[in-house]
């Protein structure tokens, strides 16, 4: 990668180690350097997968990293990415900074492409829980935890519109790893 211009990001999985749908982490890391990322590196189980790449492959990664990761483990894996300028944009734009404390019942659910003007606005909510959309991101606080929430059940009734959703903890972490 000499002389080319680099982006650090990260490559979010969705729905990889529950169930029968199993990613080896070790394995992720060695076809994200296949694809020609470098200084790669997985964070938790969860499909976290955070490297470099030359600017000009970054448009192509969710397509390519999306496939191979298919063509390797058997089953489709939908890939989302952020830069790591765009994940400094999401926490710095959360608009719940108070949920910060208790970072369990903040969540970040990470969109292919923006939703349309008010396609959420339909979901259920128990009291309290709050859903804001800010791009391509849909920010979830739900103040009684992810297990229980009703507004969380409908948004993975919808298959989490296109995306994939990270705790806000996770959501930091990846922040700063891919920062460099």
């Amino acid at each position: 990668m000499t002389g080319a211009a680099t982006v650090r990001c990260v490559g979010l999985l969705r729905a990889v180690n529950v169930g029968a749908r199993q990613v080896p982490m070790d394995r992720l890391r060695e076809i994200a350097e296949d694809l020609g990322g470098h200084d790669v590196e997985t964070h938790l189980r969860s499909g976290n997968v955070v490297l470099t790449v030359r600017a000009d492959q970054l448009a192509d990664l969710p397509a390519t990293l999306g496939a191979a990761c298919t063509a390797t483990f058997g089953f489709e894996i939908p890939v989302v990415v952020r830069t790591g300028d765009e994940l400094a944009a999401v926490v710095e734009q959360n608009p719940f900074p108070s949920a910060k404390a208790a970072p369990t019942t903040l969540h970040v659910s990470f969109l292919s492409v923006p939703p349309a003007p008010g396609a959420f606005s339909d979901l259920p909510g128990a009291d309290g829980e709050e859903l804001r959309v800010v791009g391509r991101e849909l920010y979830l606080h739900l103040p009684f935890g992810v297990g229980r929430s009703r507004l969380a059940a409908a948004l993975a009734r919808r298959g989490q519109a296109g995306g994939t959703a990270r705790n806000w903890t996770t959501v930091e972490a990846l922040a700063s790893r891919s920062a460099r």
